[in-house]
């Protein structure tokens, strides 16, 4: 069953609750809020399938002694139940906003081997004192703009500056072509983002996965709605419930893709 954070279960609210208590602890007087984006924001989210998305803002650069802190604990915490995917931005970099937006630290279960190599063999490879940018949070402080939730620090408004459109449409579509590449390969995710991108670019909706996927499925020529089905089934499931043909996967690209191509022209 799809929720949000206010109809979400005790179990979730347990454990984002924890991960803002621990971190707290972590950074002490450098921490200044806490903001859920994506599904569980947005009322999406899908115990079986989704991440818990968490923007976490701070007073200053972090250094690399609380970085591997950090990391210690998200990779105690991640995946047990949910996955976390987690950035920590200052203010510092959110006030003089740039694209691609820097960054102190991040985490997702990608990162998960490189960083349990780093601190088990003593390495700075992965957890050191370099600045890293990501496209990808143009877009994840834009859904929190838009859709976002605070569970403890200032009013979003106060701490986020919107994001200029063509940063987030550059962001949104960085992840589109990947998918445009990928979908064979990850069918159901691929299929959701590319749904969504092409309804922001149609409507300027923000959307989660299974809310694109329900526009799609009513939206779309009538023969893809076989294929976009089961791609909501297997969403909702956790796992590919269907085998995926070539052929309808490239027919529901090839539909979206033309789409898009024709509205980024317009929008250019």
């Amino acid at each position: 069953m799809d929720s949000s954070w206010e109809t979400s279960s005790l179990e979730i609210k347990d454990f984002v609750n924890n991960l803002l208590y621990k971190t707290k602890e972590i950074l002490k007087e450098d921490f200044i809020g806490f903001y859920l984006h994506g599904s569980l924001a947005m009322g999406g989210f899908n115990s079986k399938s989704s991440d818990i998305d968490v923007l976490i803002i701070t007073n200053k650069t972090m250094t690399v002694g609380i970085k591997r802190k950090l990391a210690e604990l998200l990779l105690s915490f991640s995946n047990k139940p949910f996955p976390v995917e987690i950035s920590f931005v200052n203010m510092e970099q959110l006030k003089n906003w740039t694209h691609p937006c820097p960054f102190d630290f991040h985490y997702s279960e990608f990162w998960r081997g490189k960083y349990q190599d780093d601190l088990s063999k003593d390495t700075y490879h992965h957890l050191n004192g370099d600045v890293r940018d990501d496209a990808d949070l143009a877009a994840h402080i834009t859904i929190l703009n838009h859709r976002g939730f605070r569970l403890e620090g200032p009013t979003i408004d106060e701490v986020f500056s919107s994001v200029p459109r063509s940063h987030y449409i550059s962001s949104i579509m960085g992840d589109y072509q990947e998918c445009i590449e990928n979908i064979e390969e990850d069918p159901v995710y691929c299929a959701l983002n590319l749904i969504r991108v092409y309804w922001y670019l149609k409507e300027g909706v923000i959307s989660s996965k299974q809310e694109a996927g329900n526009w799609g499925l009513s939206s779309f020529p009538k023969e893809l709605g076989f294929t976009i089905q089961k791609v909501i089934n297997s969403y909702a499931d956790g796992k590919e419930l269907y085998e995926f043909e070539k052929k309808e996967l490239f027919n529901l690209k090839n539909y979206i893709n033309k789409n898009v191509q024709v509205l980024s022209t317009l929008l250019n």
